[in-house]
């Protein structure tokens, strides 16, 4: 999943690249300079394997394993800056996946709660985390049930394309907060979602707004573990 020992090293060259990536996608719209900020100080290419590792400051999405991706940079950034929350706001994150969003949401100073159904991929990310010295409680479960001990939550963010909303999530989000996530939409076409921010606004009201086509791996549903 991530990057071999030799490559933890975020050399001048890396630290280079990584504001050339950084200055695109100021162009391409991203405008919330706390979010380049931590995206800066997340190396990408610690969370990529070897053969991938050349390449991890291009904006293109790489696989890391069990059927699953390393999202594009512009992809991270937007669905950060979506959330537009302050420093110390508790944050879920469903699919920690390489833990490259994870680590740049630890980075924004949340308090971060992730949850990952892939057994492999929290095996590996979770102690890499740690080892790189991100702070992030990871959890082994179902993310479409959330982490309701933790809840409320000021956003929720999900990585994976989903079916539907899940209702568990709605109810976990503290109001005012925002749950930032890719819906599967028929009319833009086979593996593409629409990002789509749910804001509560009060106990019972939900207001939705779209920002734009973007393509995830499926969320799956629970087969066994829990995120209780």
């Amino acid at each position: 999943m991530s990057a071999s020992a030799a490559n933890l090293t975020d050399s001048y060259r890396h630290k280079g690249l990584r504001r050339e990536l950084l200055g695109q996608l100021r162009t391409m719209g991203i405008a919330d300079e706390a979010v380049l900020d931590a995206m800066d100080r997340v190396p990408r290419h610690y969370f990529m394997d070897d053969a991938f590792v050349h390449f991890a400051y291009d904006n293109k999405a790489f696989r890391i394993g069990a059927g699953q991706t390393i999202s594009h940079p512009f992809t991270v950034a937007r669905q950060t800056e979506l959330l537009g929350l302050p420093k110390g706001a508790n944050v879920l994150e469903i699919g920690t996946g390489s833990g490259y969003q994870c680590a740049v949401l630890s980075a924004m100073g949340y308090k971060v709660h992730s949850i990952e159904r892939q057994k492999a991929l929290y095996d590996s990310t979770t102690p890499f985390l740690k080892k790189m010295g991100f702070r992030a409680h990871c959890y082994y479960g179902d993310g479409f049930k959330g982490k309701p001990v933790f809840a409320p939550f000021d956003g929720i963010l999900v990585t994976c394309g989903a079916p539907f909303i899940p209702e568990a999530l709605l109810g976990q989000l503290a109001i005012g907060g925002r749950l930032i996530i890719p819906l599967d939409d028929p009319n833009v076409g086979e593996g593409k979602q629409v990002m789509t921010e749910v804001r509560r606004v009060e106990e019972a009201t939900f207001t939705r707004q779209t920002h734009g086509t973007f393509a995830f791996v499926p969320m799956l549903a629970a087969r066994s573990g829990s995120a209780d």
